[in-house]
């Protein structure tokens, strides 16, 4: 049989790929823009009216596409959502419930990014992946796309794997081939991928953001953590030369670096000449720009954030946010007001990683206050988990500065962190020494 031939004989509908999904049942899907709207729409009918019970889903980071199908409250004492990045959709969900648990209905699983293709592989015993792919080519091979992570991994590690085509998953370079062969069942839905918008910087993040540009100098190589703050960072960076870029998340602000030719990646040790990634997210252009580039490299997240592998490349900078740093150094980055807020993800892997690194800076950032003002990010005491241990924390940057905590004992950096709080906390903060 030709692959064209085997991908016909597999084609189905959404509701017929899911049919044989069952109760007690591990089920992965992908993350992010890789999420398949038809097959959760389809597993969502199929759990409210088969009577599916104890659906265990295991995921980091979901979007509208599972929260307005098997993430809905009302299907949350049959589907028990294991999840190990909790964005938007689950805080929401937590929000709302009124056990006052810190985690609501969320099995929260606490665990590294790079970590997570192991534990799914060898600890979880998957039963069934669903995830996005890139159309099949002549040749029977489609490509994960904007999400290799951990999906790579689950996709083969599971005993049924489904694969919903879509025309607008990007096709892309790297470790993220899917050969037709390996598919159980699949469905076609071409629909816009989710976009993420970038708001705008605020003065503290643009303070900061220059703080972090001026430490970057040409031939550096580069992550960038979500959000508004490292984009800031990037726009910064268009005048310098030959930067490389490593990093988990692949974001529109890097894609320009690339694109005004700031980072040529040819200063790398690894994959000279190729930006690596571990997922992608941003919006039509950016998806754009990724189909079909030899320029961008995508690999799974156990070797894109596996800190030996960080540490290889000289010069190495990692920009991730927090929500609070405590006077010894050590950050919480996932825990905000009693409750999870997200997760460890990567940040962990990469400040071990880029500190490793010859030459290399590992930068946490943060504004000095929360809440309009009202309290201070840098604290006595974490009021949540240790996500970046005091003994890994190398820079810190709020608007007010910055401190480089290596080799600093912990009088030296509770000095060093209260005047980078905002001045009015500062001495409430040294009163608590």
């Amino acid at each position: 049989m030709t692959p064209q031939d085997i991908y016909r004989a597999k084609l189905t509908t959404a509701d017929e790929a899911v049919a044989k999904i069952s109760s007690d049942t591990n089920l992965a899907m992908g993350m992010a823009a890789a999420e398949p709207p038809a097959l959760l729409e389809a597993l969502g009918r199929r759990i409210e009216t088969a009577g599916i019970n104890e659906l265990r889903l295991w995921y980091f980071h979901s979007l509208e596409a599972a929260g307005k199908s098997v993430l809905r409250r009302e299907l949350l004492d049959r589907v028990r959502p294991h999840c190990m990045f909790l964005s938007h959709i689950e805080r929401a969900l937590i929000k709302g419930d009124r056990s006052g648990s810190a985690y609501g209905p969320i099995e929260f699983v606490p665990v590294a990014f790079s970590g997570s293709p192991q534990l799914l592989s060898e600890r979880v015993d998957l039963d069934a992946c669903i995830t996005t792919v890139s159309p099949m080519d002549r040749h029977g091979w489609f490509t994960f796309g904007t999400s290799n992570d951990y999906t790579s991994t689950a996709a083969r590690s599971a005993r049924r794997l489904i694969v919903e085509v879509n025309r607008a998953m990007p096709r892309v370079f790297g470790d993220s081939l899917l050969h037709v062969s390996e598919v159980d069942a699949i469905v076609e839905n071409h629909r816009p991928l989710p976009e993420i918008p970038c708001s705008t910087p605020s003065p503290e993040e643009e303070a900061i953001a220059g703080i972090i540009a001026d430490m970057i100098d040409d031939r550096a190589c580069l992550q960038m953590g979500i959000g508004t703050l490292p984009a800031a960072v990037c726009n910064l960076l268009e005048d310098r030369k030959d930067l490389g870029i490593h990093t988990e998340l692949l974001t529109p602000a890097l894609a320009r670096l690339i694109r005004c030719g700031a980072a040529s990646n040819m200063a790398k040790a690894t994959y000279r000449g190729r930006s690596v990634f571990t997922f992608a997210m941003g919006d039509a252009a950016f998806y754009d720009f990724i189909d079909d580039n030899p320029a961008l490299h995508s690999l799974p997240v156990h070797v894109v954030n596996d800190p030996r592998h960080i540490s290889k490349n000289d010069n190495m900078v990692s920009v991730n946010g927090t929500l609070q740093v405590d006077l010894g150094g050590a950050c919480n980055s996932e825990h905000l007001l009693g409750r999870q807020y997200s997760g460890s993800g990567g940040q962990l892997d990469f400040v071990r990683g880029a500190t490793a690194s010859k030459g290399g800076k590992s930068i946490i950032a943060c504004q000095s206050t929360a809440l309009g003002g009202a309290v201070s990010r840098i604290v006595p005491v974490l009021d949540g988990p240790v996500t970046t241990p005091r003994n890994d924390t190398h820079i810190v940057v709020t608007e007010y500065g910055w401190a480089d905590l290596k080799g600093k004992s912990i009088h030296q950096r509770a000095d060093a962190l209260i005047g980078l709080a905002h001045p009015g906390f500062r001495d409430e903060l040294a009163n608590s020494l």
